[in-house]
């Protein structure tokens, strides 16, 4: 990177995630966001007067695509890097992200430690420098912007079950004790705390008691608006 760090746009039309967005590119060492806007226009104007680094780019803008917005980009001839950050699912879709350079295509909703691993290994990626001695240097730099395997989850717990189980807590805003969230996904309570609670140790969901007239407090989990990739990926 030269010395210096890597400028960040965030192109986001939620307010909330765009905020949070720009808070995680701030955690991240060698990183700053230079600001964040709402639409495609103001991100046009704002790469007409600002040295921008790399965009963190949704897709669904009001005012058109991203993928669109990035095709005229390479047009131009624009050396911006493109972090595509997107619900988008449409595996079409990720693989003309791949055509137009996209470095790194991230799934909504994450949390930090997912985009913190993305900027770090973007941030390897642009510290190759020099010539290529053999295929093994190519393939090393190329290395650098693959995501690593899935981390294993615990024993007992399986992907498709954790990501029902975080879909219906996604869906509840006013968030689902074990008992609600057992009945909704068809598993018994304890496996459901068992769900719940992982997505608490990650970072996705915290947990509340909320005091009843008599017994012990329930406990009451709710999914972390700020936990913008499949649950079971990371």
């Amino acid at each position: 990177m030269s010395g210096s760090e890597v400028r960040v746009l965030v192109v986001e039309d939620d307010p909330v995630a765009a905020d949070a967005h720009v808070l995680y590119v701030g955690r991240v060492p060698g990183f700053t966001a230079v600001g964040a806007v709402h639409s495609l226009a103001e991100a046009t104007r704002f790469l007409e007067r600002t040295r921008v680094d790399l965009l963190l780019l949704d897709l669904g803008l009001p005012d058109g695509h991203g993928l669109r917005f990035a095709r005229g980009l390479r047009a131009a001839g624009h050396p911006v890097d493109v972090i595509v950050v997107t619900s988008a699912r449409d595996l079409a879709v990720v693989r003309e992200s791949v055509s137009l350079g996209v470095v790194q295509y991230v799934l909504k909703p994450f949390a930090f430690p997912t985009l913190r691993e993305r900027l770090l290994r973007y941030a390897e990626f642009r510290q190759a420098a020099g010539e290529a001695v053999g295929q093994d240097d190519v393939d090393r730099a190329m290395a650098a912007l693959r995501a690593p395997r899935p981390a294993e989850l615990p024993k007992g717990l399986s992907a498709p079950t954790l990501d029902r189980v975080a879909a219906l807590l996604r869906a509840a805003p006013e968030g689902l004790t074990s008992a609600g969230a057992a009945e909704a996904a068809g598993i018994s309570r304890i496996t459901a705390r068992r769900y719940l609670e992982h997505l608490v140790d990650t970072g996705r969901a915290d947990r509340t008691p909320r005091y009843g007239q008599v017994g012990r407090p329930e406990l009451h989990y709710r999914w972390l608006a700020a936990a913008t990739g499949s649950v079971s990926k990371v």
